[in-house]
């Protein structure tokens, strides 16, 4: 279960105005701005819920991710993630969650596939046994077996996708947290991982939470949308209840009249 309760966050961002003179000014003494990440953020997820994390971008989806996932630690609230505190308990922690960040990778650049995935095993501590097993299973799921054995700078952004989400999954983590994972995939690649995460949830009971910008995704994955802007929880229901809010327009567009009503950008 995750127990997010009054978490807050600031960023202290540098600032200087454009030309030479600005930055030799800045050399001596900077000036600085405050950035709200997160502003009093509470929710509940229970084991094996999947649930659509959405927001502009800015609006703190990737700080939470960071938060949960032991990275990142907040300035105030408290913060559960299967009876532990992320930030204090990382080592405990991460063999419990797996984490997928679209535009960050996690294998490693010039080696095959397999090879980032036999140093996982070892960085992760996993059981021989259950790492074959794992493999296999992730490899059948995936459609890895003819791209495995290929260096990751050599993989299409499709391909590459489905290593890192295999790769999240070698441990058998109880939480699987995905930051926009079909970012720039053609439709028959956003498919089939749309497929895998579905199949994963309901097999495995894996919790998932899913970040993304892409309604397609949340429509065909997640029943539960948490909304956010600016930091701030918008709306935590089901996506009937967000069609609901004006059933004539698109799920989009419903978004968007939300975001004016609250003066988000």
């Amino acid at each position: 279960m995750i127990e997010v309760e009054h978490i807050s966050k600031t960023f202290r961002v540098s600032r200087r105005n454009s030309g030479f003179k600005e930055a030799t000014k800045a050399l001596f003494h900077r000036e600085y701005e405050e950035l709200k990440a997160l502003d009093d953020i509470s929710f509940t997820i229970a084991d094996g819920e999947m649930v659509g994390y959405i927001g502009p971008n800015g609006a703190g989806k990737s700080s939470t991710i960071k938060i949960l996932s032991g990275i990142l630690y907040p300035d105030s609230g408290t913060c559960l993630v299967n009876g532990r505190i992320p930030w204090k308990e990382r080592k405990a922690h991460v063999k419990d969650i797996g984490v997928v960040f679209g535009q960050r990778s996690q294998l490693w650049w010039d080696v095959p596939v397999i090879d980032s995935f036999e140093l996982l095993k070892d960085i992760y501590d996993i059981p021989l046994t259950t790492y074959r097993d794992n493999l296999e299973e992730l490899i059948t799921l995936l459609n890895l077996s003819q791209i495995i054995k290929t260096p990751t700078r050599q993989l299409s952004l499709g391909q590459r996708m489905r290593c890192e989400i295999a790769a999240s999954l070698l441990h058998e983590p109880k939480i699987l947290f995905l930051d926009e994972p079909t970012i720039g995939l053609d439709a028959i690649s956003k498919l089939a991982v749309r497929d895998f995460i579905r199949k994963r949830n309901e097999t495995h009971k894996t919790t998932v939470i899913l970040t993304t910008h892409d309604m397609q995704d949340i429509e065909a994955l997640s029943k539960r949308i948490i909304l956010i802007g600016k930091g701030r929880l918008l709306m935590d229901g089901t996506l009937d209840e967000l069609k609901a809010v004006k059933a004539e327009d698109s799920i989009d567009e419903v978004i968007a009249s939300m975001y004016r009503k609250y003066d988000i950008a």
